[in-house]
């Protein structure tokens, strides 16, 4: 297939597109290299794509309107998945135009791009923060998500929700996929497990956030891609048992679908420290904080409808995931920590 990735030089973009280049599809890799986090991180990334003769390096913002349109016309991609988008849930707070640009601007064109082209199917990242409020664990995608706590989550659920409409009125198929906490190898600097390393190694203190109680649903890289090459090549159908009477905000009689994709287990935050110093060989000077706004204490993924459909459930354990994470980490920043 020739598929086209946008934010190919971001964490999950880029390994999704390695995979796909190794299986042989032809990638379109679209970004912007903003500096929203160190940008030859994202440049070191792109080297790795960079040697593939299918891999086509595309620079542009998403909000380009022309611009997008005229990627869609020379390159006629099949298959289209949008990964860019501005991410962080505490920087919302303080930029939340930022993610209006990115996140809604940006995905209408995106939605334009695949409605006038024909493409055969749109898988886009949303997010395990579109859950909010909701305190029913497992999250599953069958709960209504109406309460966001951030203008991120809030992007992801207008997103499922533009996604949907198109699937609707143009019959374009559309999967959703709430992604949970992905850590691992090639991790954006901004995300917890660098922050820590870098700090740790140091021996400066870490903001421990909610006084450690926090819980996550991690989701190693490795696992993120596999559960998208799945749902990318299984386009969705209408649900012919969805009604309006009852109904599932995961379906649609549109050929529209949401997942999670998580590890199916809940980690506390300070057994994820316990790893890092483990792995790294330090201790962690710890500085306890409150919750922070924005935040939610718990995320926890019911991933039935993924084990369902594509016969897929994410299984790499915390402690492997961390240790391959810290093993990578000094390898690609030796030099930078004594």
């Amino acid at each position: 297939m020739k598929v086209l990735i946008t934010g190919a030089a971001g964490f999950i973009g880029n390994a999704l597109a390695l995979r796909l280049l190794e299986r042989d599809d032809e990638v379109i890799g679209i970004d912007n290299l903003n500096d929203y986090y160190d940008i030859s991180l994202k440049e070191a990334r792109l080297a790795r794509t960079a040697t593939h003769a299918g891999f086509t390096d595309i620079r542009i913002n998403l909000e380009d309107r022309s611009g997008m349109a005229d990627v869609f016309t020379r390159h006629k991609p099949d298959r289209v998945v949008n990964l860019a988008a501005q991410a962080g849930v505490r920087y919302s707070l303080e930029n939340p135009c930022a993610y209006v640009d990115t996140n809604l601007v940006g995905f209408i064109n995106i939605l334009e791009g695949c409605r006038h082209h024909d493409v055969e199917h749109l898988v886009y990242a949303s997010s395990s923060s579109v859950y909010g409020s909701n305190t029913k664990m497992p999250f599953s995608v069958h709960d209504n998500v109406d309460h966001p706590v951030s203008i991120y989550a809030a992007t992801k659920k207008a997103n499922e929700l533009m996604a949907h409409t198109y699937s609707h009125l143009y019959r374009l198929p559309t999967t959703g996929l709430r992604f949970f906490t992905v850590y691992g190898p090639w991790g954006r600097p901004d995300m917890s497990p660098i922050l820590f390393a870098r700090k740790i190694l140091a021996g400066e203190p870490i903001d421990v956030f909610n006084y450690g109680k926090h819980r996550r649903d991690f989701t190693y890289i490795d696992d993120i891609v596999e559960g998208v090459i799945r749902t990318l090549d299984r386009i969705p159908e209408s649900n012919p048992a969805w009604t309006g009477d009852a109904p599932d905000p995961a379906t649609s009689n549109a050929p529209y679908v949401l997942y999670n994709i998580g590890n199916n287990q809940t980690v506390e935050l300070m057994y994820f420290i316990e790893l890092m110093e483990e792995n790294l060989g330090k201790k962690a000077e710890k500085n306890m904080l409150p919750l922070q706004p924005g935040d939610v204490e718990a995320t926890y993924a019911n991933v039935d409808d993924l084990v369902r459909d594509v016969d897929y459930k994410p299984s790499t354990s915390i402690e492997d995931g961390v240790a391959s994470f810290v093993s990578w980490y000094k390898d690609y920043y030796k030099g930078t920590f004594s």
